[in-house]
């Protein structure tokens, strides 16, 4: 596992969750600002970035959240803020569902979900996602590549992202031949239908503070899923980026940093 741990403190550290397909470095510059004040802590989930990417594995969210545990356990982490987005929302779902039945081993004092299709039956899967998901998903990934990716990618974003952050997505998505995986990984989707009862029903039962943020220009977890989400969840405060997209953190990162850090801030315990 690739793991960043940054910052300190004696305020609540910050777990991060990452989405489908790229990894941690969707926060980096997130990260430096928020480890001026508190210990930041983001790894790339198997499959992703830098971590291994075995090919038994079957990258079921239930795997995902196992390592997410690891990695708060080997961070020796008692309580955290948990900050997620797109498929990290769905493996922040089974953490708070973990944690309802007293099987969490450590204390989610806020959630912060960004930009997932916790709903995937309100979300507009991309051209690219629903061949992944296609029987021709195995011969899709071998084919795509750094132009193909990227193009894909444009088309997510609510502002036109620099070339440079496309290049490094690619970078870290290839590597080890991890793009080879995508269709096997994307399987997760399904996940959210079959488990939608749990995960859902673990956000309708929370009794933390929650902020809703996003990018309302996202044209595949649209801004229906975050409205929803916001009046579902008891304690859910909701914001709207009207011109960012499905990457806000990498599109605004200082607008998306100041508002996640006053959340934090106004949630903290004493």
């Amino acid at each position: 596992m690739f793991v960043v741990d940054s910052g300190a403190g004696d305020r609540t550290p910050l777990l991060v969750l990452h989405g489908f397909p790229t990894s941690s470095w969707d926060f980096a510059g997130a990260v430096d600002a928020l480890a001026t004040e508190r210990r930041v802590v983001t790894f790339d989930f198997l499959g992703f970035g830098y971590s291994d990417k075995p090919t038994h594995l079957a990258y079921s969210l239930m795997e995902q959240a196992d390592v997410a545990i690891a990695v708060a356990r080997a961070s020796k982490l008692d309580r955290v803020h948990v900050w997620a987005h797109d498929m990290g929302t769905s493996v922040a779902t089974e953490l708070l569902a973990r944690r309802e039945r007293g099987l969490l081993p450590f204390a989610v004092e806020t959630l912060v979900l960004m930009n997932g299709s916790v709903h995937i039956d309100m979300a507009s899967l991309t051209i690219g996602q629903r061949l992944l998901r296609s029987p021709l998903g195995e011969v899709f990934a071998r084919l795509n590549n750094r132009r193909s990716f990227k193009a894909q990618m444009r088309r997510v974003f609510g502002t036109p992202p620099r070339e440079e952050d496309l290049d490094g997505m690619w970078t870290l998505l290839s590597r080890d031949k991890g793009a080879r995986l995508m269709a096997k990984i994307i399987r997760y989707v399904g996940e959210r239908s079959l488990f939608h009862g749990r995960w859902v029903g673990a956000l309708e039962r929370l009794d933390i503070p929650t902020l809703v943020a996003w990018g309302a220009r996202d044209p595949v977890a649209v801004i229906a899923i975050a409205e929803r989400l916001a009046k579902e969840i008891p304690k859910a405060e909701l914001v709207l980026w009207p011109e960012l997209g499905h990457y806000p953190q990498v599109e605004a990162c200082q607008r998306v940093v100041q508002t996640v850090a006053a959340f934090l801030m106004k949630n903290e315990r004493s």
